[in-house]
């Protein structure tokens, strides 16, 4: 591995822990103004002190992070579709590696879509995206989708499309934790980081979410929507590092989310 390629992925993972606190806000790209990012520059700023590398868009990056904030960042360069249109999978690269390149990132960031009808193209561009980004030792992160077109998703899935990305060449995938989990990790070649997915229900749910993935092996944590949708988002976001780079149980990581928030978390929340 090139000096350049190691020194970016250390930007990513903590050479001390070896494992990352990402936050995600690159959900805009299909979603729009969704709850808790209506305005980013407000969501995010306050986060950013406690995320190894900030997940975005180009325009995200542009209009709404101070370049002086993040430690890294990774950029999402897949897109093309929305909510509202006919196929979530339907997606291509919008975002050069020139463009990635000028914005500093440590990474780009591609969704692949195994088991649909536009597998082969999500796949043909994780490829192509390879290739460019290999020309600059720029890292690549594969995202595994899921959704309403997949349906449930098991080790089983997760595991064949975690391991196809790295076949193709990806640096690292970011995938869903299931039942099973250790079996994804144990085959897939490359790091792996967990998404936070939808909002869950409690604070406790999102660090038992962190901690049960370090645990089956996991390099790390992507969470967005279960921290800057939380009631307490800048208290969460320091509990998940915790998890992650210290360690901390779930009581611990509650704990400190107490302390951090300045009130006791009622049942449930």
């Amino acid at each position: 591995m090139s000096w350049g390629r190691k020194n970016r992925l250390s930007r990513i993972f903590d050479p001390a822990s070896g494992r990352t606190n990402m936050l995600a806000a690159d959900h805009g790209y299909f979603l729009g103004p969704i709850t808790g990012m209506e305005t980013p520059r407000t969501a995010i700023a306050p986060l950013l002190p406690y995320a190894d590398a900030l997940m975005a868009t180009r325009g995200l990056l542009r209009s709404s992070v101070d370049p002086a904030l993040p430690r890294s960042i990774v950029l999402r360069v897949s897109g093309g579709t929305s909510i509202v249109g006919p196929s979530l999978s339907d997606e291509t690269i919008i975002t050069t590696v020139e463009d990635a390149l000028r914005l500093n990132a440590a990474a780009v960031a591609l969704s692949v879509f195994v088991g649909t009808e536009h597998e082969r193209q999500t796949l043909g561009a994780l490829a192509t995206l390879v290739d460019e980004a290999g020309r600059y030792d720029l890292p690549v992160l594969a995202v595994t989708a899921v959704g309403k077109e997949l349906g449930t998703y098991d080790a089983r899935y997760l595991g064949l499309a975690t391991r196809i990305c790295a076949e193709l060449g990806a640096d690292m995938v970011k995938t869903y934790h299931t039942d099973g989990f250790e079996a994804v990790v144990g085959a897939a070649m490359v790091p792996v980081v967990v998404a936070g997915g939808k909002r869950l229900d409690s604070a406790r749910d999102a660090f038992a979410l962190a901690s049960d993935a370090v645990t089956a092996g996991a390099a790390g944590i992507d969470f967005g929507r279960n921290v800057w949708q939380s009631a307490h988002p800048v208290a969460t976001i320091q509990a998940l590092r915790a998890v992650v780079h210290d360690g901390q149980g779930v009581d611990d990581a509650l704990g400190l989310y107490e302390r951090l928030a300045g009130q006791p978390v009622p049942a449930g929340r």
